[in-house]
């Protein structure tokens, strides 16, 4: 049994109307992160800037950046020098009219070790990303840092058992799920300990199933998508918060507040992660000959895939 441990840091940050002030908080966040031992440190989603998603405005792809870019090229010096991994979230500038919802890793020498494009894209009230973002085109993937093999998706991709499972299947220790998520300040008396609580539910699931540990690494504050000077009028969005690691029993081992900027730092056992999947052989009693139907839209209860499995 491989008894190898490394430590993950869950930066919960809120965004201001500045850019630069933003990517400099996260720096001192990432610091803060290597000062309390992570080896591994995990941004929000989209961290530079305020949710911009709540409104549809040509202006605001003026945000979006290449990859490798100014960014990545600043985190990899920071990464080198703390000697951590980070994973971060940016709006990609792929090509002119060509955006992705972007999360980068980059190893402890700097180098970009891996690039996931955001798969599942939402178009929801006040969570427009599809004005915005192509769907991701490289798959699901884990990679290997210099500490341990990790998977990321990124905030919406958290909803699909699909994704954690193929990414799973790639050997992650750990999913992280850089998020910007909240809650829409006229429902959240009624729905939110509902929402939050589905969340966070869904996502110890996929620990479960796949026998890995899974961070929720979201924002927190109230925002109404202010940036470059101009802010959106309504109500706003307020992040929820409630960053989370969860180990592959499902255990939530750490927790965030729902209000407040924090840096959490928790363990990663691999005894552990193979101590559980011993026990939940899951991953063993797949009936991977029995799957095929996964990959079509529905199924209609009167097709032969309904009735008896076989495809037409």
């Amino acid at each position: 049994m491989e008894n190898r441990k490394y430590n993950v840091g869950l930066v919960q940050m809120r965004m201001s109307p500045d850019p630069e002030a933003n990517f400099a908080a996260a720096v001192n966040h990432v610091r803060e992160a290597a000062r309390l031992n992570a080896q591994i440190v995990c941004l929000p989603e989209l961290f530079k800037a305020q949710y911009f998603c709540q409104r549809e405005d040509l202006k605001l792809f003026d945000l979006a950046e290449p990859i490798p870019g100014p960014s990545t090229e600043k985190l990899g010096a920071l990464a080198r020098e703390l000697r951590v991994a980070i994973v971060a979230s940016l709006f990609e500038r792929r090509a002119p009219g060509l955006y992705h919802n972007t999360a980068v890793t980059l190893n402890v020498d700097g180098a970009i070790a891996s690039v996931y494009r955001k798969m599942h894209i939402p178009d929801d009230p006040l969570y427009y990303e599809k004005y915005y973002f192509a769907p991701g085109d490289l798959g699901f993937k884990a990679v290997d840092t210099a500490y341990g093999r990790v998977g990321t998706l990124v905030c919406w991709d958290q909803w699909y058992p699909e994704g954690a499972r193929l990414t799973a299947l790639q050997g992650a220790e750990v999913l992280f799920y850089p998020t910007a998520i909240g809650w829409h300040p006229a429902e959240k008396a009624e729905f939110g300990e509902a929402q939050y609580s589905a969340w966070q539910t869904i996502q110890r699931a996929h620990a479960i199933a796949n026998g890995v540990y899974v961070a929720g690494v979201n924002r927190v504050g109230h925002e109404q998508g202010d940036v470059l000077g101009n802010r959106m009028e309504g109500p706003g969005l307020e992040f929820w918060g409630g960053s989370f690691l969860a180990d592959p029993f499902g255990r939530v081992v750490a927790k965030a507040s729902h209000d407040k900027e924090e840096v959490l730092v928790a363990e990663i056992d691999l005894a552990l992660l193979e101590e559980t999947r011993r026990n939940w052989p899951f991953l063993r009693d797949r009936r991977i000959d029995a799957y095929a139907p996964i990959t079509q839209r529905f199924l209609d209860p009167a097709s032969s895939w309904a009735a008896d499995g076989d495809a037409k």
